[in-house]
């Protein structure tokens, strides 16, 4: 499959943030992409990134005033997760990871991803993105995963919370929501999808938020100011519950390649003092993957 139409690859010179991130703070979503020559990427893959190997994110994570980062397998790699288990494995403890597995995955297998550092599995749900697995195999899943001590990560569109709201309430495990469920910025904080959301995190206290993505919800673009209410209100609202992250290299992005410093300056917007900051960028992170 040739590189999707329209792909952009990740900005080439990315600006240096004026926000200073504490010393330890984990950048809690990131991906690597291959290299293409050692790990293909999967024939069913919806989209082809360029290249995006452990060493750039490596050096963009010191660049930007990262200690840490956690490596989420991203949907062109599919299941085989060898290129993130490889970058887990030579990051001298300073990355962790969340997989992406079928149900065929092994025992030896899961154990394999346990030592090198995995602590949750990814269950994506956005339909542009991936084909549909049936709930009760995601179940048993999730009970083989909770009996490792990981967590499940979900993505999903905030539209679709209504229909699958039991799903992740009855998961056996902690619950990671990607990318603040993807508000619709247009709608406003008050609109009822958002408000559900809400209502979710408030009632389900094993639930945690990545605050992450502004770059795919703004309509007004960078700095991406429109965000930040919906971000701020989650931070401020459950500041033991949430964790922020780059998304880079930004996978299947249409319009343009965001600017990772202009990513890292949006923390103090949404976390707007340092104890806020703490909990965002090193507290809760560690606590879910290194703890």
């Amino acid at each position: 499959m040739p590189m999707s139409a329209g792909y952009i690859p990740f900005h080439p010179n990315p600006s240096k943030p004026k926000y200073r991130p504490p010393a330890g703070a984990v950048d809690a979503h990131c991906h690597v992409f291959g290299p293409e020559a050692k790990f293909s990427y999967a024939p069913e893959r919806k989209y082809t990134p360029c290249d995006a190997p452990k060493e750039k994110l490596f050096q963009l994570r010191d660049f930007l005033g990262f200690d840490k980062n956690v490596i989420v397998q991203a949907s062109c790699h599919s299941k085989d997760n060898r290129a993130m288990v490889d970058a887990l494995e030579t990051s001298n403890n300073k990355a962790k990871g969340v997989a992406f597995v079928g149900e065929e995955v092994t025992d030896t297998e899961l154990k394999w991803m346990d030592r090198a550092g995995v602590k949750g599995v990814r269950f994506n749900f956005i339909k542009r993105l991936v084909d549909f697995t049936p709930r009760d195999v995601l179940h048993r899943i999730a009970t083989r995963v909770a009996g490792l001590g990981w967590h499940i990560v979900v993505y999903f569109e905030m539209a679709d919370l209504a229909e699958m709201e039991s799903f992740f309430t009855s998961l056996p495990t902690t619950v990671v929501v990607d990318h603040m469920a993807c508000p619709d910025v247009k709608k406003g904080l008050d609109n009822p999808d958002f408000q559900r959301f809400l209502r979710l995190l408030g009632a389900n206290k094993n639930f945690y938020c990545k605050v992450t993505c502004p770059e795919r919800f703004t309509v007004a673009g960078a700095p991406y100011d429109d965000v930040v209410p919906f971000a701020r209100t989650i931070v401020e609202r459950f500041p033991e519950r949430v964790i922020w992250g780059t998304d880079w290299p930004h996978p299947n992005m249409p319009k343009e390649a965001p600017d990772d410093g202009v990513i890292t300056d949006m923390i103090p917007k949404i976390a707007p003092n340092a104890a806020l900051q703490k909990a965002l960028l090193i507290d809760n992170p560690m606590r879910l993957y290194w703890a």
